[in-house]
């Protein structure tokens, strides 16, 4: 796949988004307004790909309102015929090094334990920023879940050693 886009998504995309995550289990969906908002209110550390104006990936984030130095990434989406070109490694790192990241010394995320693809790309981004990846317990199957769904491993990096842009 040619001719990828990345840039900060529009409220416009929610949809396009929405429709991407569908197509993207084992992600959880979230209803068409949560992905507006995070189109919207988490543009800016927030990124969309496109290729000939088709939504191709999608990654959603947001700096921790009590941790001003940690980017937490939500969702990472990327179709099946953009998967295995290293797009979401991309994505993650078009967000880290943005202007609003200045300050972001940790990137954290939560994934199930199965979820190896997840697992391999939060390792990649661990490496390229030669920091280390911490694992712990964040919202467990029983005392959050109700036994509704697996427990959501933190996976926590940093800090992060960006390079002098």
């Amino acid at each position: 796949m040619q001719n990828i886009i990345l840039h900060p998504p529009e409220d416009t995309d929610g949809s396009a988004v929405s429709a991407l995550i569908e197509r993207c289990p084992p992600l959880d969906t979230n209803s068409r307004y949560c992905n507006l908002l995070q189109c919207s209110h988490f543009g800016n550390t927030s990124v969309i790909a496109k290729a000939d104006g088709k939504t191709v990936g999608f990654v959603s984030g947001y700096i921790l309102p009590q941790a001003n130095n940690t980017l937490f990434i939500w969702q990472v989406a990327v179709d099946s015929a953009a998967r295995g070109t290293g797009l979401a490694q991309k994505m993650i790192r078009n967000i880290v090094e943005r202007d609003v990241c200045a300050n972001v010394s940790h990137i954290e995320t939560t994934i199930t334990n199965d979820n190896n693809a997840s697992w391999a790309l939060f390792e990649r981004i661990a490496k390229h920023y030669n920091a280390p990846l911490i694992r712990s317990v964040m919202f467990d199957r029983t005392d959050h879940f109700a036994g509704a769904h697996d427990t959501e491993m933190l996976a926590r990096i940093g800090p992060l050693k960006k390079a002098d842009v």
